[in-house]
């Protein structure tokens, strides 16, 4: 199916634990396609354990991009993931193969398939700093709090836990005196490609029986000392150490809890987290939603005839 025409690029989301890395594999044998990283923290070499990230034998000689492009100390924003993979999705599309974005990062697909602006407002040093030592001394819950003093859409949508997003919406509107929405302007409505999404759905009891095992067989593949490498590169405060898991073992290690806190607390994170990837993929985007128990060969072929079906309409109107 080398050269296809429509879609122009097909995304597989869904929550973490839900098959999406199989599948991606799998559509690109069958349809001619290349595999683009969409994970947030996939992108950071030394973060291989934690992340779930795909292994060489399991590529199966399909290419893939994006993996490992960054080392553990490096930042990295959505606006910085939109540009490199609309690029790599004009180099895939060029040598006549389809893209095939995988991964769980819903705002991060959103971001690259609909015509997503970033605001380019200049950072404060000293509002930043002051904002840095809020956040060491008070915490992530305080600097929540004064996010929802100044912009309460915005802390609806940003979880306390992700500073970065937190920080950068309190500077716009310290700075601009508009909402982070406002800021931005009306943005994420208009598609730049034709493409499709497929998401797979897990029933909930049996996806969170499979993330509590997929904690445990980390823990077995040496997550741990995983983790302790890069506290001992000194990267502990670096924003790679935020995937979830990561922090909650390093405290481990420091000894400022026990193993099996740590890996209790990083099971219920990680299940926290499959619910808002499910309620943003449901509520943000237009997915066509497979059962995950249909297993992967089945749902490869139910996505062929989507994109054979996607083909027939483009070329109809």
């Amino acid at each position: 199916m080398t050269g296809i025409l429509y879609p122009e690029v097909v995304a597989i989301v869904g929550p973490t634990a839900s098959g999406k890395t199989a599948l991606s594999v799998s559509l690109a044998e069958a349809a001619g396609g290349e595999v683009i990283n969409g994970d947030a923290f996939q992108v950071y070499r030394g973060l291989d354990i934690g992340t779930a990230k795909i292994t060489p034998d399991e590529m199966h000689g399909v290419p893939h991009h994006l993996f490992d492009i960054l080392g553990p100390g490096d930042d990295f924003s959505v606006a910085d993931y939109q540009r490199l993979v609309r690029e790599k999705i004009a180099e895939i599309r060029s040598r006549g193969k389809l893209p095939i974005i995988a991964g769980g990062t819903g705002l991060y697909i959103q971001s690259v398939l609909f015509d997503f602006r970033f605001t380019e407002q200049k950072h404060d040093p000293v509002l930043r700093e002051r904002l840095e030592d809020i956040l060491q001394e008070q915490g992530p819950g305080r600097l929540h709090e004064l996010l929802k003093e100044q912009d309460p859409a915005a802390a609806k949508e940003i979880h306390p836990n992700n500073t970065r997003r937190v920080l950068r919406a309190i500077e716009i509107a310290s700075l601009t005196g508009k909402s982070k929405k406002e800021a931005e302007g009306s943005k994420g409505s208009e598609p730049l490609y034709d493409h499709l999404i497929i998401g797979l759905a897990m029933d909930r009891d049996i996806l969170y029986e499979r993330i509590n095992q997929r904690v445990d067989l980390m823990i077995r593949e040496g997550w741990t000392e995983e983790v302790l490498r890069l506290l001992n590169a000194g990267f502990g405060d670096s924003q790679s150490m935020k995937a979830i898991g990561y922090g909650e073992i390093a405290s481990y290690l420091n000894g400022e809890t026990d193993l099996e806190q740590a890996l209790d607390l990083t099971k219920r994170n990680t299940r926290r987290y499959a619910k808002r990837q499910l309620t943003y993929f449901r509520n943000k985007l237009d997915v066509h939603w497979l059962e995950a128990s249909d297993g992967t060969r089945q749902n490869t072929e139910k996505i062929l005839t989507m994109m054979k079906d996607f083909g027939s309409v483009k070329r109809n109107t």
